[in-house]
């Protein structure tokens, strides 16, 4: 499970930025609190936030940390291999300031593992810059222990592997490079203390509906073993029943060319009609809600079963708030989340701000200043003009649509058809 992730100089985030899923010593809801380890973690955490305040950021962020841990090996040609050379993935930092736009990003996290392993803590992170990395580190902490243990640690002028077998060592000095993380090549090598990290980051999921071309992707996307296997698509219709139930069944075809490997997939929703007998629709031609719970059945479903993390970019797009209401008690409940999967989402919607839903620290906050500097906090942390915290019996969304919380958009009148 996710601990805490921290990034610094990244995009619309200039400054160090937090968020943290362990939860506070607040009484509301204890029920959400899963005890793993020595720690106490959070299953959800909801970023509200005006348009452009920076709520995507958090996700693009934690985006592009898992991405340069999974590709970063490839992004060096190997004399040895027929293989093209990956375009290394573009540095962002906080372009608005002269300081920040020359200077490294920071990406950390903590996370602990739950799959078989101890419940070990672990501490990896790495420092950017558009020449490639400046500094990397993985540190480790077993349940029973006070302070974590070094792995490796890495910068421009040192580099200890005491922590790795003899035998890894050599074969890491053989192949780094500035563009490769340790860990990257460390899980190509079957490097075990490396490899459980790049897993880790592996069983993240992302889902953006706010992005056109993300979206109609995941759309024409289904789930592994949907075209041939019954008792796949039965799992989705039973997903379906739980916001639809007109949907019985689907009727799949698989388009073959002359190779005999498949072209396209077709699909039809089954439905029941009024006087007997079913009907046919062409999934392409459902509601846009249904299409997106589609959509997301694959990430879902992958997380819940793996226990990983899933980031949702405008989960409330398109669906009803009593479905997205429906969607978090899936993580929520330990029933329908037996392997602790945690949902990471971005939100318009006020409804979902209700207390009768959240902890007060599981709620978070985007706001970008006059310099264009976003910022994240918790609602946990928040305290008014008087300096005090908000309590829980408080009205959240009504007081976040006066602007007591902030992040809000700014809005002025506007008459487009003014004469100046």
């Amino acid at each position: 499970m996710l601990i805490q992730f921290r990034f610094k100089n990244y995009k619309s985030f200039r400054d160090d930025t937090i968020l943290d899923m362990s939860a506070t010593k607040i009484t509301e809801y204890s029920n959400h609190v899963v005890n793993v380890g020595d720690e106490r973690l959070l299953p959800t955490a909801a970023i509200f936030g005006s348009n452009a305040s920076g709520k995507s950021n958090v996700i693009e962020a934690f985006r592009y940390m898992m991405t340069y841990v999974l590709d970063s090996f490839a992004y060096v040609n190997d004399p040895h291999s027929k293989k093209t050379k990956i375009q290394k993935l573009k540095h962002t930092p906080f372009l608005f300031d002269s300081a920040s736009k020359d200077a490294e990003s920071s990406f950390e996290v903590y996370f602990i593992d739950t799959r078989g392993n101890g419940y070990k803590s672990y501490n990896y992170g790495f420092t950017i810059n558009k020449d490639g990395i400046i500094e990397e580190w993985l540190n480790t902490k077993a349940k029973t222990a006070r302070e974590y243990k070094t792995i490796f640690y890495r910068d421009r002028d040192n580099l200890d592997l005491s922590g790795l077998p003899a035998k890894s060592r050599e074969l890491i000095q053989i192949s780094l490079s500035n563009e490769a993380l340790i860990v990257s090549l460390g899980a190509i090598l079957k490097i075990n203390k490396l490899k459980i990290v790049s897993d880790w980051f592996y069983n993240t999921n992302f889902t953006n509906f706010g992005n056109p071309y993300e979206n109609m992707f995941l759309s024409s996307f289904i789930p592994d073993g949907f075209a041939e296997d019954k008792t796949v698509q039965d799992r989705v219709v039973a997903y379906f029943s739980t916001f639809d139930p007109s949907i019985i069944g689907f009727d799949v075809k698989v388009i073959k060319s002359e190779d005999e490997e498949p072209k396209r997939v077709d699909i039809n929703t089954i439905h029941r009609m009024v006087n007997g007998g079913t009907a046919k629709i062409p999934l392409k031609e459902e509601s846009d809600g249904t299409l997106k719970m589609f959509a997301l059945y694959p990430a879902l479903h992958d997380t819940l079963a793996n226990g990983g993390v899933l980031f949702v970019d405008e989960l409330n797009a398109r669906l009803h708030p009593l479905l997205v209401r429906n969607f978090l008690i899936t993580f929520l409940n330990p029933k329908s989340n037996p392997h602790h999967a945690q949902l990471i989402f971005t939100t318009h919607d006020s409804w979902q701000l209700s207390n009768n839903l959240l902890r007060r620290d599981e709620i978070w906050f985007t706001e970008k200043d006059d310099d264009g500097v976003s910022s994240l906090y918790s609602l946990a942390d928040f305290v008014d003009e008087e300096g005090v915290k908000i309590r829980k019996d408080v009205n959240y969304a009504k007081n976040y649509l006066l602007g007591k919380y902030g992040a809000i958009p700014k809005l002025n009148n506007f008459d487009m058809f003014k004469e100046e």
